[in-house]
């Protein structure tokens, strides 16, 4: 049947090669490195039922009917207090609930980019993010990463001579490359933006998860200092800290920005799920979520340990990587010609999934690249899937 009817963007659109993995992660004796999801077992089932029977108890008829497009304002009061923490300072006002991060994203592309606009990626990106800016019909330029993250000097060569829309990064343990962006790529980044005034699209969904004594001041929290919050959008999610399920997220957009997203959102939804939104409230009152990330952030860091050591000492000849300081992913490269896609089908042969490298570029992608998570899977399956490994490697024909 033609596809004529279907919209031209969402013709070119690409499905998501981490879900197209997923039907191989569900097979008997598969060791998934592959999807990018937190750990179910640390799920605070306790607290999450208080929370609920608060809500079913007290709150049950404002729960279940509809709410404000901007969101609970109770929750956003405790959103706001959570972003003290972080060195964030805003009011109930700058808050924006969504319906997780993903549609904070989505909401903000629609609302900023025009067809041919153009967005610079890091090198890697976010899967999902390109799809959502591929749907805004924007241009992409993608700028280098090391272990100090984005390559700022990259960036700065390139806005002296193109005029770029905004900048889309996930500074603090990203997705796919595990990197964080250095204190001073930081500072440089926003007076970059600031000096030639695009836009920064701060993706934070990881910053809590963080393995070090190290604090990481968020972009939001220096634009402030440098006068320039009027270009840094500034978004996050409780997926990552209390449950993916409840779909709840925030935004937080420039004033000139602000009624442009409300109106998108409620075309998009009305408004994020009343109850979700009261079940995060009352989970926040309770005061279990600072211990609550900190079992998350021991159990992630002892995983992201053995996966480490693992691949250094079974692997160390064949692949060089980043040690993450945080968040849910390793990335890792070929210290020589390896196709990664083409090396699933062996690595499956073996009972290992990961997802190639090649999927996280806008363009010229680096095939030699493979990003695993390692946060779903027990210790030993960790040391176990980096022997399956080897030994798909093994099984290559000299």
């Amino acid at each position: 049947m033609s596809n004529i009817k279907i919209a031209q963007k969402v013709q070119n659109l690409q499905s998501s090669a981490i879900r197209e993995l997923l039907k191989h992660s569900k097979m008997e004796g598969v060791i998934s490195l592959g999807g990018g999801i937190p750990n179910p077992d640390l799920f605070d089932h306790e607290g999450l039922q208080i929370a609920m029977d608060k809500v079913l108890t007290h709150a049950w008829k404002d729960a279940f009917q509809y709410g404000l497009s901007e969101g609970d304002p109770g929750l956003r009061q405790l959103i706001c207090q959570l972003l003290l923490k972080r060195t964030i300072i805003c009011d109930v006002d700058d808050v924006i609930v969504t319906s997780g991060s993903q549609q904070s994203l989505d909401i903000v592309a629609r609302a900023l980019i025009n067809p041919g606009d153009i967005v610079v990626v890091e090198k890697p990106t976010y899967l999902a993010a390109l799809q959502i800016f591929q749907l805004a019909e924007a241009e992409f330029v993608s700028v280098g990463t090391d272990a100090d993250g984005m390559i700022v000097d990259e960036l700065e060569q390139l806005v002296e001579k193109t005029c770029i829309k905004a900048v889309y990064i996930v500074p603090t343990f990203g997705n796919p490359g595990g990197v964080t962006l250095s204190d001073e790529r930081r500072k440089r980044l926003v007076e970059l933006s600031r000096r030639y005034n695009f836009v920064i699209i701060e993706d934070d969904p990881y910053g809590e998860i963080n393995f070090t004594n190290e604090t990481f001041k968020p972009l939001r929290a220096y634009a402030k200092e440098m006068d320039n919050t009027e270009n840094v959008i500034y978004t996050s999610t409780f997926s990552k800290i209390l449950t993916p399920g409840a779909r709840v997220g925030w935004v937080i957009v420039p004033d000139w920005l602000k009624k442009a997203v409300v109106n998108l959102k409620q075309a998009t939804d009305l408004h994020t799920s009343a109850l979700s939104q009261s079940l995060t409230y009352h989970y926040l009152l309770t005061g279990r979520l600072g211990n609550q990330i900190e079992i998350i952030r021991a159990s992630y860091k002892q995983k992201c340990q053995i996966l480490s050591e693992q691949l250094e000492k079974e692997l160390g000849d064949h692949l060089t990587f980043h040690k993450p300081k945080g968040g849910m992913f390793l990335w890792a490269r070929f210290k020589y010609e390896m196709n990664t896609t083409k090396w699933l089908s062996k690595t499956l042969s073996q009972g290992v999934v990961y997802v190639p490298g090649e999927f996280f570029y806008c363009n010229q992608p680096d095939c030699s690249t493979l990003r695993m998570s390692y946060v779903t899977v027990s210790d030993a399956h960790l040391k176990e899937a980096v022997l399956r490994l080897k030994h798909s490697l093994n099984a290559l024909p000299s």
